[in-house]
């Protein structure tokens, strides 16, 4: 048995030698050859493959109670690596950036990595390669806060000439807001968009935007606002000076002699309105039908102003009158 095995030995001995010898023969060309051909293949199956590029938000996923607080890149540009069969019906949603917050402990700066989260048809893509760009952000992160701010509203146009808005009512009239607590603490208030008053006159409602102070706030709720406006024909005060005071109802045997013969009147009523007023339609007067005798008499001065007008004040609101016996007439003579 040893005598074939070293037979067998020797066989392979002179088969295996002489192919040893041949590769080890100018062995380092053979190396470098071997080497450029994997390069080569390499180079190649690059070449086939193709690249596709677009950009993605940037979330941000946190568990914490720590928001950013300073802006940051809003989008990430993705590129994706492989065979047009494999990157093309890839959706851009299937690709999600994001920043997880959860391993930071408290506010200050940090270089955040950013990760990538596959879905939908990257998922079911195997030989895919995804790039990032940029690796990491900056992120400046503060404690998040919340609070209870007014609303406040803006308004532009004028409305129709002799209107104003007499009041209004906001739904909801104060709105709760969230964010890093440096941002948070200069928010005393948020505005409405422009409401616009622009010829109007007659009540109306309408619903209107919150506007954002800062992006890295957050307004709680729906962010819109049910505005309801009273409009009102705008009001107009106006004096009416040197009105003569008239007598009313004094019997005829009596005549009756004023210490004040004229007074003043001021109202106020609708801007409209007053273009149709006459001056005759305000007046003074003094009702007699009390007088019964000779003598003097302090009587209330009566304002009449017409309707839908009111009575601010009256000058005067008592006056003196004397009052004396009417002188009949003597009869005239004559003859025939």
């Amino acid at each position: 048995m040893s005598l074939l095995n070293s037979k067998k030995w020797d066989i392979a001995k002179g088969i295996l030698v002489p192919i040893i010898a041949a590769i080890a023969e100018n062995w380092p060309a053979k190396v470098i050859s071997m080497a450029l051909a994997i390069l080569l293949f390499l180079f190649h199956r690059m070449s086939l493959q193709e690249e596709r590029f677009f950009s993605v938000p940037l979330g941000i996923e946190t568990g914490s109670d720590l928001v950013p607080a300073a802006p940051y890149p809003g989008m990430i540009k993705i590129t994706l690596r492989g065979d047009a069969n494999t990157i093309y019906p890839i959706q851009e949603d299937d690709i999600q950036a994001y920043i997880d917050l959860e391993k930071y402990n408290g506010p200050g700066t940090y270089r955040a990595p950013v990760r990538i989260h596959k879905k939908g048809t990257a998922l079911r893509a195997e030989t895919l390669e995804i790039f990032v760009d940029p690796l990491e952000v900056m992120l400046v992160l503060d404690e998040r806060l919340s609070k209870t701010v007014p609303v406040k509203v803006t308004f532009r146009g004028a409305l129709e000439s002799g209107y104003e808005l007499s009041e209004y009512t906001l739904d909801p009239a104060h709105v709760v807001i969230e964010g890093p607590a440096g941002l948070l603490t200069g928010v005393a208030e948020l505005s409405t968009d422009f409401i616009d008053l622009g010829g109007r006159s007659g009540d109306f409602s309408t619903a209107v935007r919150l506007l954002h102070p800062e992006p890295l706030l957050i307004i709680r709720g729906s962010g819109l606002i049910e505005f309801q406006g009273s409009i009102r024909e705008q009001l107009r005060v106006q004096n009416f000076e040197n009105l003569p005071i008239r007598l009313d109802n004094l019997e005829d045997r009596f005549s009756g002699v004023l210490e004040t013969g004229s007074g003043s009147v001021r109202i106020e009523g609708g801007q409209i309105m007053f273009n149709n007023i006459q001056a005759q339609d305000v007046s003074l007067s003094v009702d007699c039908s009390s007088v019964d005798s000779t003598g003097e008499f302090l009587l209330p001065v009566s304002a009449v102003v017409p309707p839908l007008f009111t009575l601010i004040r009256q000058d005067p609101e008592n006056v003196r009158i004397k009052i004396l016996r009417r002188q009949p007439r003597n009869p005239g003579t004559g003859g025939s």
